[in-house]
């Protein structure tokens, strides 16, 4: 493996922590129970698996008997992440809490997947819109729609 290599891995890596921390902020910002550890460790965590998945298939492409698509380990971080954000979701009384961390969260799990498949500007560019989503729309909210209000955050 040459050290140019080691260095993008170890950028990926460093790329998803930063990215994943960034979107978790504004969730640990409003005190929601996911928040920045959590999503920088689900970013990094499809970062790694993403990254796992497509080097493997580098190795095993052309060898007699076996059929490695790692397509299939993307959409099991998509399908484990869901999972993940389902716990999150909670039925109290006449509201739901927790869906847009959980969506979030699964964003974040995509975000993850982009640095792993070496797309970073995608994965930059969906994290300044998520964070966009999170906060400016949580401000629309408040001061225009009077849906949401400070106690409630």
């Amino acid at each position: 493996m040459s050290t140019f290599c080691n260095f993008e891995i170890v950028f990926q890596l460093f790329l998803s922590i930063i990215l994943g921390g960034l979107v978790g902020l504004e969730r640990e910002f409003i005190k929601k129970e996911a928040g920045l550890r959590t999503f920088a460790l689900v970013c990094l965590g499809a970062t790694s698996f993403t990254s796992i998945a497509l080097k493997a298939s580098d190795f095993l492409i052309g060898k007699p008997g076996i059929a490695f698509d790692p397509s299939r380990i993307i959409g099991q971080i998509v399908l484990g992440v869901g999972f993940l954000g389902a716990g999150l979701i909670i039925f109290r009384q006449a509201r739901i809490e927790g869906l847009t961390t959980a969506a979030a969260l699964w964003v974040a799990a995509a975000i993850g997947v982009a640095i792993g498949a070496k797309f970073y500007f995608l994965a930059i560019f969906v994290s300044f819109l998520t964070i966009l989503i999170l906060a400016g729309f949580r401000l629309l909210e408040e001061k225009f729609l009077r849906t949401k209000g400070p106690e409630s955050s």
